[in-house]
């Protein structure tokens, strides 16, 4: 049975009021006006609303008692996390030279007459490289025997040399041609400009070009990620223009004993689709940036900020000017500049239980902007013992840097990041081509109670599966949906993998996959904070689970009471949300992993959804997805078989009334 914690109490001003009525007759038989006219009635009222502000303080003493426990533990309130989106960068044209966006630079969504603007800055610098082509290839062939041919890619770009862009003949699937690089152009928007011979690509449909451009995934030197294509004003290859891409993270690889940075165009017509006859041939290409983009973080970053002087004693408290404060990032802290002009790096740290007269440590209450140094305490001996270092009398305390914001507010839409604060040359717009996430406000302190069970369970130690899945939410409370840990049944002892679906700002619905990817800054943030804490036997592997897509076909008699179009709607919305890694399941807190699909699961949940009668029949219908092409399954199955690892993730409904 559940601790009921008693209001100590729970009179409101009403019933105090009430109650003094009630006893005017005993003690004043005297007093018969009662109207809220009367000055006696007004004293009344006084008096319960100094004694209301009493209890409504009385009753909190059980709250700072939690707070006080909360302390006596370590355990702090979360901070404000600050949202994280990545930022694009255009270039008014290609320059000749390299460009560099300095760190700290500041972009904002657009300010109106009721909205303030919401200001995001950049990471890190970030330089847009003038792209040098240095490989060209062409292959033919299947995946296991793939044959190549080289090109010398001066000739190529002075036009002196041309190739067809799909060796075979005629053109198959899988042919591609390779542009090799030996710089890392990750994150740049590489533009292609192509000469070819006009219509030469025959058989095509031109505004749906079968071919698809690729580059080599993070994760798997052998797997190629498909590229976003920004532009692509060439009609499928047949006249000459340009091919914008944006490139992800790349990785150097070796295609044909050649070691380099590489990007593929490769023919991959979608089924049922017309492909070239006659392949391309490309007369001349040439390549440059067009932009870059940038991770940021929704934050406005204070320098170099005077906090005060110290007058040599313990126990020393200074505020910032900015709050809330985000947690901090390398080269944010506090310096102590003394008389002499000598300067020293001081630390922070979450507390001062193991802090010596020797270790210059300091603490931060991101809510407050509180800095408090270490204080002096009489121990058991008679001697007084130092928990921090104290600066000099008269010491300047200067804040190197930190950064303020943070909160839900900054999750803002994709393409709302469009306005610059900060000039650079040559840029000429900015855009966020995805929604910003992440962003939490401060912990409060009832949601500080739902976690002290978990705090304590694991002591920030990862040992149990709980353990791990609990600390994995605490070092990424805003980026991680779901996390799971499992140990594979045929794997060495100590293996651990933690499963971790990315949190979505909106899960309703249908879902891309690319938003369910883990990405490397997420996965290396969890890696490396579990790694502090979990036993050094243990060997973690932070992925992402396997999503097993399904497509269904619904049929079924609706109650002519209701309006037809409204039930396939509210059917279709009932699959997306039971068919989800995040809202779905019957507890409706994610597909459970390893969890079987079967017809009478879909019958279950869409029975008592209003307005349909019954159900005459359910297909299901496992999709597969790869290289950025979902394919059904040619038959439908009663269940799905769903892998240890796995979760169910929805495609498509096609939901009809018979």
């Amino acid at each position: 049975m559940a601790l009921e914690t008693p209001r100590l109490d729970d009179r409101a001003f009403a019933d105090i009021v009430d109650e003094a009525r009630r006893r005017i007759a005993l003690y004043c038989p005297e007093w018969t006006d009662h109207n809220l006219s009367d000055p006696g009635i007004t004293m009344i009222e006084l008096f319960a609303w100094m004694t209301d502000i009493i209890l409504y303080r009385l009753n909190r003493v059980p709250d700072k008692h939690f707070v006080k426990f909360m302390e006596l533990i370590g355990m702090r309130l979360a901070e404000a996390e600050a949202a994280r989106a990545p930022v694009t960068f255009w270039l008014s044209a290609p320059q000749p030279d390299s460009l560099v966006i300095p760190g700290g630079t500041e972009v904002a969504t657009l300010r109106t007459e009721t909205e303030p603007s919401i200001v995001f800055t950049t990471d890190a610098p970030a330089e847009i490289l003038v792209p040098r082509l240095d490989y060209v290839m062409t292959s033919s062939g299947s995946t296991e025997a793939r044959s190549f041919n080289g090109y010398d890619a001066p000739r190529v770009m002075n036009g002196s040399q041309q190739f067809l862009a799909f060796p075979s003949s005629p053109p198959r699937e899988d042919d591609a041609f390779y542009l090799g690089f030996d710089q890392d152009l990750s994150h740049h928007i590489l533009g292609i400009q192509l000469e070819v011979d006009t219509a030469e690509g025959a058989g095509i449909d031109p505004n749906n070009p079968p071919y698809v451009f690729e580059t080599l995934a993070l994760n798997d030197l052998q797997s190629w990620a498909r590229l976003d294509v920004d532009a692509d004003s060439t009609l499928g290859l047949n006249v000459s223009g340009l091919i914008r891409l944006h490139l992800p993270q790349m990785r150097r690889a070796i295609r044909h004993e050649v070691s380099a940075y590489w990007v593929r165009c490769r023919l991959a017509p979608p089924p049922n689709a017309l492909s070239y006859r006659v392949s391309p041939e490309i007369d001349r290409m040439n390549v440059a940036s067009w932009g870059i983009t940038v991770n940021t973080t929704h934050a406005t970053r204070v320098e170099m900020e005077v906090v005060g002087r110290s007058d040599g004693t313990p126990g020393q408290l200074f505020y910032l000017d900015e709050t809330p404060i985000v947690p901090r990032a390398p080269g944010e802290y506090l310096i102590v500049r003394t008389e002499d002009g000598r300067e020293e790096r001081w630390t922070e740290v979450s507390d001062f239980s193991t802090s010596t007269e020797h270790d210059r440590h300091y603490t931060i209450d991101s809510q407050s902007g509180e800095i408090r140094l270490g204080a002096a305490l009489p121990q058991r001996d008679g001697r007084v013992q130092l928990f921090g270092a104290i600066p000099p009398q008269g010491a300047m305390l200067v804040m190197r840097a930190y950064r303020t914001g943070g909160g839900v507010i900054g999750n803002v839409a994709k393409h709302t990041l469009n306005t610059p604060k900060t000039t650079i040359p040559y840029v000429d717009r900015v855009t966020n081509r995805e929604a910003a996430r992440g962003g939490l406000n401060a912990e409060n302190l009832e949601t500080s109670k739902m976690r002290v069970p978990g705090y304590l369970r694991s002591l920030g130690r990862a040992v149990t599966p709980k353990d791990f899945e609990y600390l994995a939410h605490e070092a990424a409370p805003g980026d991680i949906g779901r996390v799971h840990c499992l140990q594979p049944a045929l794997t060495t002892r100590g293996e651990i993998n933690l499963l971790v679906i990315p949190g979505i700002s909106d899960a309703t619905g249908y879902l891309a996959p690319e938003s369910l990817n883990l990405t490397p800054e997420l996965k290396d943030r969890i890696s490396s904070y579990l790694d502090d804490r979990r036993l050094i036997s243990t060997q973690l592997n932070v992925v992402q689970p396997a999503y097993l897509w399904v497509e269904t076909e619904i049929r079924f008699r609706h109650n002519p009471v209701y309006d037809g179009d409204a039930v396939v709607r509210a059917v279709e919305a009932a699959l997306y949300e039971f068919l989800n890694p995040l809202t779905g399941g019957v507890d409706k807190q994610g597909w459970p992993f390893g969890r079987d699909l079967f017809t009478a699961d879909i019958m279950a949940i869409l029975l008592p959804v209003p307005g349909v009668d019954y159900i005459r029949s359910v297909r299901l219908y496992p999709v597969s997805y790869q290289r950025g092409t979902f394919t059904r399954a040619p038959e439908p199955a009663n269940e799905i078989s769903v892998v240890q690892h796995g979760v169910i993730a929805s495609y498509n409904h096609d939901v009809r009334i018979d």
